[in-house]
C-alpha cells in the first residue's frame, strides 16, 4: 500500500502494540523504578531509560523465558550498572507493578470510537497474566490478542505477526500501530504489514523504517482512520 488513505480503505483490523502505545509506558515505569530503588528517577530518566530498553532488547533476543523473568534480569542489570541497591526478593517487582500502569489520557476515547468500524488486536511483548491485569484498564475488549507468553518470542522478531496472518490472512486487510520503529516498524515492514507510527515524543526517524503515516498521538489517528 502507498499511503495512508489507500490502506484505510481496505482495512478490517487494527493492531496495536500496547506498551508505550496504549500504556504509558515512560510514565509507569518512572514511578516503578523509584519504586523499585527507593530514589527520585526524575535527573535521570534518559540515561535509565536508555540502559531499560538496551538490556531489555539484548534479554529478550536470548532463548525465550517469561516477561516476568525478562524484567527480573532487567531489574538485576539495572541496579548492578547504577550501583542500585536491590535485594534478590525485589527483583520481581517490577512485574508485579507492570499491571497498575495506566493508558494515556487518549488511549480510551480513540478505542471505543476505532471499535465502531474496525476489529481491533493487541500483539505485545508480555505473558498473558500481565496483560490481563492491563486489560483492566481499557474500555474495549480486544477481539484478539498474541502476547510473547503465546508464541515464545519477542518482537521485533516475527512470530507474533505471523501468528496473526497464519489466523486470519489478513495482509491487506491489517493494519498495525504503534510507537516503537524498532519492536514494530522493522518486522512489518520486512512481512509487507501496513505500519502507522504514533510518535508521542517527537523523535526523529533515524531508522530505515518508512511508516505509512505518523501521527502525534492515537486521537489523531483515530480521527484520520474514521475520517
Amino acid at each position: 500500500m502507498d499511503s495512508i488513505e489507500d490502506a484505510l480503505r481496505h482495512v478490517k483490523a487494527i493492531t496495536f502494540d500496547c506498551y508505550g502505545t496504549l500504556i504509558d509506558w515512560r510514565a509507569g515505569l518512572s514511578g516503578s523504578l523509584a519504586e523499585l530503588f527507593g530514589l527520585s528517577v526524575a535527573d535521570r530518566t534518559d540515561e535509565l531509560f536508555d540502559a531499560y530498553v538496551q538490556i531489555e532488547a539484548e534479554v529478550e533476543a536470548r532463548q525465550y523465558q517469561s516477561y516476568r523473568q525478562v524484567l527480573s534480569t532487567v531489574a538485576r542489570r539495572l541496579a548492578g550498572r547504577f550501583g542500585f541497591e536491590l535485594p534478590p526478593q525485589r527483583a520481581g517487582l517490577l512485574a508485579e507493578m507492570l499491571p497498575e500502569w495506566l493508558p494515556f489520557t487518549d488511549t480510551n476515547q480513540a478505542l471505543v470510537r476505532l471499535k465502531k468500524r474496525y476489529r481491533l488486536g493487541v500483539l505485545s511483548n508480555i505473558d498473558r497474566d500481565l496483560f490481563a491485569g492491563t486489560a483492566r484498564h481499557f474500555d474495549v475488549t480486544f477481539d484478539f490478542v498474541v502476547t510473547a507468553e503465546d508464541v515464545r518470542a519477542y518482537k521485533p522478531a516475527h512470530p507474533h505477526f505471523e501468528r496473526l496472518l497464519s489466523a486470519h490472512s489478513w495482509y491487506d486487510e491489517v493494519l498495525h500501530v504503534a510507537q516503537s520503529l524498532f519492536h514494530d516498524g522493522v518486522p512489518t515492514g520486512q512481512l509487507g504489514i501496513a505500519y502507522v507510527w504514533i510518535n508521542r515524543y517527537n523523535d526523529a526517524n533515524e531508522t530505515t523504517v518508512r511508516p505509512l503515516a505518523t501521527y502525534p498521538d492515537l486521537a489523531c489517528f483515530a480521527e484520520a482512520a474514521l475520517d
